[in-house]
């Protein structure tokens, strides 16, 4: 626990004018970076591990980029912390694939989205197991996070010769590089427009793709992609995966959709589970549990393991639940693994009290069997991955025991981060799996945890002089709000709520953010595309803040003084004004304008430093600017180019003024930023091998000095702590 004694008083004037001082850029002085640990895995799609080069394991994240396991530590290694923030689409993995003649070549197709303003998808190629890359841009887009991602794998390494790579796409057909991934072209006899896999008949040498198209289908290329024939006997479903065993027999899951969107990891109504005989051509449907006897969704993951074990996963299958089944003799005969299942996560509470009765987990689009380990089988739900230590038990009375080996894989979304004056360490509103309050960031938290612990949470704040009281809002039945006294350890609901979820037919719109003053007495509440609400009696009634800027789709953030009690500050993004409260948020009144505006899609952020009152910074697409006090006007921290966000933390020297961190760009060079002088000079503290795509929370340490806490997308929470 820890606590800062801050001040009190207010004076309202402020003005924008006047010079700022000179910043410089100081040589990099790299932090040491590490994961703070939850257990928030988040939706693992993908493994791979090498066919020939024993211990060597792969995954791959919606979000999140792609990882080794190292078996020594028993801990994962992130691959592409690497990317800087205008590649930050390229943490979205879509495939991998290893070079089966060579165990350090990896490739990666990467990108986040489908739609034409997302960045256009590139091909990531390296040659010692991903501890540098070469990059290929593709002129299509790659949907790692869009519907379909599920499937796979999609890249392929022709083991026949090892500078023939295939690459299948989300809507623009079959690719195929010739020179070992440095370019890609389009196969003009691609059988599909959406393409869910490619895979190589490790006998025969043919080359098989998968259809998302339509009603899908399995298609044959004899010729390395010269042309197409559709398989006969193949079921007009969508082959989600596929595996072969060792006597050439061909393994395909598929799912039937529901018309909304591509099928994997949702939209599955049904599906199927098929067997092709390599002898005569002839398909068998083997499925663990058919059509017609009450089980829903499809099939997705599959694989054999060395010792011809059968494994496939469930798919969307919400009744009774999504299981692993596995089966001995080629899918003649199958057992649920959920019966005799036994999971092992002490070290995450978080996952340990989620979701207990859905034994096996949500999502399970893959799963892989160790090559050189019958025992070891890796499969990936919504919420990390579990592997297992003696698969071979299956289908017997004994348990199969599963861990969760999570270590380093934190996947979670953060929404919201800080560092409080007091109370717990640090604070994360996370998405999906709500979040949690540290007193130790080394370990994952057990009495601090988000309950329920299964819902996105939007928000989270403490009372500046009172820190061990918290409140944040949540996805949650209503009210939507809840709050703590004793920070973190137990939670109540907040007696009622303004957020009004929306109806059938209306845009959606979340709960939106909360601030809390600097002691406790005033709650402010901007929901989602809404007006801001003030309770000045612990939440039982709300009234609309007057005042409150005009735009409801601009995001409005709502921050509290952390000296002074019942003092807000709103920044109007599109008048370029920043507004007061002096009342517990009930009125607003202008105090600062001319402010450059910003676009919806721009970022900006109106920061207040915890320790001092009235001491505002505001981060800009085009700079930032500081107003130390309500005397001081408004001035340009000159040679910062652009903040993406801005905290505060503890000063290098007692009393002195609070260290300054940024994420943006000084004298253009993008990256994080320390100011020991008020901004006077900068020093970063990341390199080129740390940036982590983009950056979507920003937290200084306010008792520990030099330490930060960053929530880079997709990467959960990471601490960053000065050289020795």
């Amino acid at each position: 626990m820890k606590s800062v004694v801050g001040g009190a008083g207010l004076a309202l004037l402020l003005a924008v004018s006047g010079p700022a001082a000179s910043a410089a850029a100081a040589e990099a002085a790299p932090y040491a970076w590490t994961s703070v640990p939850y257990g928030a895995g988040g939706y693992v799609d993908g493994f791979v591990y090498h066919p020939r080069e024993k211990g060597l394991l792969y995954a791959r994240t919606d979000v999140g980029g792609a990882y080794r396991y190292d078996y020594a530590g028993k801990r994962w290694i992130p691959l592409l912390d690497h990317l800087p923030r205008e590649d930050a689409d390229l943490m979205g993995v879509l495939s991998l694939a290893v070079d089966p003649s060579d165990p350090n070549k990896l490739y990666a197709v990467c990108g986040l989205y489908l739609q034409d303003w997302a960045r256009k998808g590139a091909v990531l190629r390296s040659d010692d197991r991903g501890a540098t890359w070469k990059k290929t841009e593709l002129p299509i887009h790659v949907g790692g996070n869009a519907d379909g991602r599920g499937t796979g794998e999609r890249l392929m390494v022709d083991p026949a010769d090892p500078k023939t790579i295939y690459f299948g796409s989300n809507q623009d057909g079959l690719w195929r590089s010739t020179d070992g991934g440095a370019s890609f072209s389009k196969l003009a006899a691609s059988p599909a427009k959406a393409i869910s896999l490619v895979i190589f008949a490790p006998k025969t040498g043919e080359l098989y793709v998968g259809s998302a198209d339509g009603k899908g289908g399995l298609f044959v290329s004899r010729d390395r992609g010269g042309s197409f024939q559709p398989v006969a006997g193949a079921p007009t479903q969508l082959p989600q995966r596929a595996a072969f065993g060792a006597d050439g027999t061909l393994y395909v899951t598929f799912a039937e959709g529901d018309g909304q969107a591509a099928v994997n990891p949702s939209h599955a109504k049904g599906g199927s589970v098929r067997r092709r005989d390599p002898a005569t051509g002839a398909w068998r449907d083997i499925s663990p549990s058919k059509a017609g006897e009450g089980a829903q969704g499809g099939y997705s993951g599959v694989d054999v393991g060395p010792d011809g074990m059968l494994v496939v996963s469930t798919l969307d299958r919400w009744w009774p639940h999504d299981d692993v089944f596995v089966s001995r003799d080629g899918g003649a005969s199958w057992s649920a693994l959920s019966r005799q299942a036994g999971f092992s996560a002490e070290a995450y509470p978080w996952l340990a009290q989620s979701n207990p009765e859905r034994k096996m987990g949500g999502w399970i689009s893959a799963l892989s069997v160790n090559p050189f380990d019958a025992d070891e089988m890796i499969y990936g739900h919504g919420g990390g991955l579990w592997v297992s230590r003696n698969l071979t038990a299956a289908g017997g009375d004994a348990p199969v025991a599963f861990e969760a080996r999570i270590d380093n894989l934190e996947e979670g979304a953060v929404t919201q981060l800080a560092s409080p004056t007091g109370g717990p360490t640090l604070l994360a509103a996370m998405g999906d799996t709500g979040g949690a309050a540290w007193d130790d960031i080394t370990r994952s938290p057990a009495n601090g945890l988000f309950r329920p612990n299964t819902e996105t949470n939007w928000s989270v704040d403490y009372a500046g002089q009172k820190p061990g009281f918290i409140v944040r809002t949540t996805n949650a039945t209503k009210p939507n709000g809840v709050y703590s006294v004793d920070a973190g350890a137990n939670w109540r609901p907040l007696p009622a709520s303004p957020y009004k979820a929306p109806t059938e037919g209306q845009p959606w719109r979340g709960p939106g953010v909360i601030a809390v003053s600097a002691k406790g007495s005033a709650l402010l509440w901007a929901p989602e595309k809404d007006a801001g609400y003030a309770s000045l009696d612990g939440g039982k009634t709300w009234t609309a803040s007057a005042g409150w800027p005009a735009g409801r789709d601009q995001a409005l953030v709502p921050v509290a003084d952390k000296v002074v009690e019942r003092v807000f500050y709103v920044l109007d993004r599109v008048a370029g004004r920043i507004l007061v409260s002096v009342d517990g948020g009930l009125t607003f009144t202008a105090i600062a304008s001319g402010l450059p505006a910003t676009q919806g899609w721009e970022r900006a952020q109106l920061a207040v430093v915890p320790t001092r009152m009235r001491d505002l910074w505001i981060a800009l697409p085009t700079g930032l600017v500081h107003s130390r006090d309500a005397g001081a006007p408004f001035k340009s921290v000159r040679k910062v180019d652009a903040a993406w966000s801005v905290s505060f933390g503890a000063p290098r020297e007692k009393d002195g003024y609070p260290t300054v961190y940024l994420y943006g760009k000084v004298e253009g060079r993008g990256g994080l930023w320390r100011s020991d002088d008020e901004g006077g000079s900068w020093t970063r503290i990341n390199d080129d091998a740390h940036q982590f795509g983009d950056i979507h929370g920003l937290a200084g340490d306010l008792l520990d000095y030099g330490v930060v806490y960053i929530a880079p997308h997709g990467r959960g929470v990471l601490v960053g702590r000065p050289p020795k």
